[in-house]
């Protein structure tokens, strides 16, 4: 998790196994929010796929996801795979979710990864090599690999 300060980003090591939902994710970034600055979750999964997950103030929570049929075969699906990512109700559709990025590819751009970016870094890179590239565009790589 990135914290933003007043000028710059701490890097947290956070453990996600007692929270359920996208609203407990939320609530976690939230407790470590810094005068609400912006909170960053970066996941990834077993060099299979990465999630973007911003939390500012009490806005709901904005997420990007690299691959959405890996993410509905991880334990994340259910929590990542909104409606807001996947662009309808996941309970009205049956069929499993097309390969592929999702969700809100604007998630960063304010902090300098703009939606062309965000997208380029998917396709021919390894989950954690995409997550280091959003760090040093973010200008703290080093704080992201102190928690790695």
């Amino acid at each position: 998790m990135l914290v933003r300060t007043e000028h710059q980003w701490e890097a947290q090591e956070v453990d996600l196994d007692d929270v359920d939902d996208l609203e407990g994710i939320a609530d976690l970034a939230r407790a470590s929010s810094v005068d609400e600055e912006p909170v960053v979750l970066l996941l990834e999964q077993e060099d299979t796929w990465f999630a973007v997950i911003r939390v500012d103030g009490e806005d709901d929570p904005r997420i990007y996801v690299s691959d959405t049929a890996a993410v509905a075969r991880s334990a994340y699906g259910d929590t990542l795979l909104t409606a807001d990512v996947l662009g309808h109700d996941p309970d009205d559709d049956e069929e499993a979710p097309p390969t592929g990025p999702a969700g809100d590819e604007a998630v960063l751009a304010d902090f300098g990864v703009d939606p062309e970016e965000l997208g380029d870094l998917v396709g021919g890179r390894l989950p954690a090599d995409a997550l280091i590239v959003i760090a040093e565009r973010l200008g703290c790589a080093d704080e992201l690999e102190t928690v790695r």
